[in-house]
């Protein structure tokens, strides 16, 4: 039971299941120096995290890859990559560490409590299988106050997101994602927040504050 007394929330059985359900690290052992969204709807990211990332945070770059898309006219304190692919961490230069961690396989994080001011998740929620201990972990590890910000799109690799992601509508996708906050503890109220550009590719945000 929860604390108000009300059932748990259990997600349907098929709800995290996928096309390829073998083990991650087949699936990304060769690195993909590729873009996940076009250009502009890069742009509209790194805009977004200039807004809620102040100069020398924190910062944990959750399912990481080869590039980050912070803004560069700052300086941070730490630039923490959490990824599947050594080659694509070793490539992002906006990394001062980084780990290669499978989070399906294992959704605890290798960091300490309250280490990060600002977590970030970059067009991969959709691969998660263990999305609320990943979020509780990413909760666990931000200081009180700090801000998750979790992105997303329309594209994906099909065979590797959730059958959940493949089949509800996009207001639905945001609604899941903020579930996912509310599961996981930690977090206050989260908000929505829609940066996409007009004639490129969708940009959705849900956004939350660690309590």
């Amino acid at each position: 039971m929860t604390s108000d007394g009300t059932p748990p929330l259990q997600f349907p059985e098929e709800f995290f299941r996928r096309v390829n359900a073998s083990p991650d690290r087949f699936f990304y052992e060769q690195p993909r120096f590729v873009q996940h969204i076009d250009d502009p709807t890069i742009a509209a990211l790194t805009g977004l995290y200039g807004e809620v990332i102040p100069p020398g945070s924190r910062v944990l770059d959750l399912m990481s890859s080869w590039v980050s898309h912070l803004p560069t006219d700052r300086e941070y304190a730490r630039v923490a990559g959490l990824g599947m692919n050594a080659e694509e961490l070793t490539a992002n230069k906006q990394l001062t560490e980084w780990i290669v961690r499978d989070l399906n396989a294992d959704p605890t994080l290798p960091y300490e409590d309250e280490s990060f001011d600002v977590a970030l998740c970059a067009v991969s929620v959709q691969y998660l299988v263990q999305p609320v201990p990943v979020f509780a972990e990413v909760g666990r590890t931000l200081a009180p106050g700090g801000v998750f910000v979790v992105s997303f799109s329309h594209r994906c690799f099909p065979e590797k997101a959730i059958e959940a992601w493949r089949s509800l509508a996009p207001a639905d996708l945001v609604r899941l994602v903020a579930t996912y906050f509310g599961l996981a503890g930690h977090f206050g109220e989260p908000i929505f927040v829609d940066r996409s550009p007009e004639g490129a590719d969708p940009l959705w945000c849900v956004v939350s504050r660690r309590e």
